[in-house]
């Protein structure tokens, strides 16, 4: 089973070394640059972007065609209801009892499974390029000013660290557990829905009782290290800003004004 959100491939590319607040700014914008968008001419433009900087951080194409496998049935199955259930004026290009199928559904829902295949490859590229330490000290970091209404950062930040370091984890442990099921008789490869989610169900029992001995352990080793929270901490490694970062901010001025342009002047 592979995760991609939460794992941390060690390179020496730019966008390695860059500020995790960098990395952290960078994918927020794109996200929003990719939720402007409204035609395939646009999703042209970010998905080559998005290509330049995957082979800018020498990450294997495999790599991040295997983290979008979890996301499968979730792209198809939006495809289906955009399809089934998109409306607009004119005759259907298909109609048969309660559905009709328009050419503009069609394209609706190859645009919206392009977006979000895109905004998770994205999203990948962050865990992909950041440890889970740099990436608590970027969002710890970031929210830092909100430390004056009260906002626990820190916190915050090493819940969401310690989150995304388990995923791949506990994908792993699922995995494991269902071999182990498997071994004794239970068929994960049925056909039948009704089936499958019956076989699923006792992996869920395991899982859960692996989750709760796997915090118990974090928790005992990090008061065995006197954690008490950010008050006082001091950091190995200060983050400061680079000239990797200004390349990586005038690479995402590029996106935006190109996007922009296509969407606002050109088209």
């Amino acid at each position: 089973m592979t995760i991609a959100i939460g794992q941390y491939i060690p390179g020496n590319s730019l966008l390695h070394k860059a500020d995790p607040r960098t990395k952290l700014i960078m994918t927020l914008f794109y996200m929003v640059m990719v939720l402007l968008i409204k035609d395939f001419i646009g999703y042209g433009i970010a998905a080559t972007f998005l290509i330049i900087t995957i082979v800018a951080t020498k990450i294997p194409f495999k790599i991040i065609i295997k983290g979008l496998k979890p996301i499968a049935f979730l792209v198809i199955f939006t495809m289906v209801l955009n399809t089934l259930f998109y409306r607009v004026s004119g005759d259907p290009l298909i109609d048969f009892w309660i559905f009709r199928i328009y050419t503009e559904g069609i394209l609706f829902s190859i645009r919206m499974a392009i977006r979000i295949v895109i905004l998770v490859s994205g999203a990948s590229l962050l865990t992909y390029t950041t440890s889970s330490i740099a990436l608590t000290d970027g969002i710890e970091r970031l929210t830092s000013p909100l430390k004056k209404i009260g906002f626990p950062s820190h916190d915050i930040a090493m819940m969401m660290s310690i989150a995304l370091r388990f995923i791949p984890t506990f994908a792993e442990e699922a995995d494991r557990i269902m071999k182990a099921q498997s071994a004794r008789g239970a068929d994960f490869d049925s056909k039948k829905i009704t089936e499958k989610i019956k076989n699923y169900i006792p992996i869920l029992v395991p899982l859960i009782v692996c989750a709760f001995r796997r915090a118990t352990d974090l928790a005992t080793a990090m008061e065995a290290r006197c954690y008490r929270g950010g008050n006082g901490r001091t950091r190995f490694r200060v983050l400061s800003f680079s000239k990797a970062d200004l390349i990586i901010l005038i690479f995402c001025l590029f996106l935006g004004a190109a996007i922009l342009s296509e969407k606002y002047l050109l088209f």
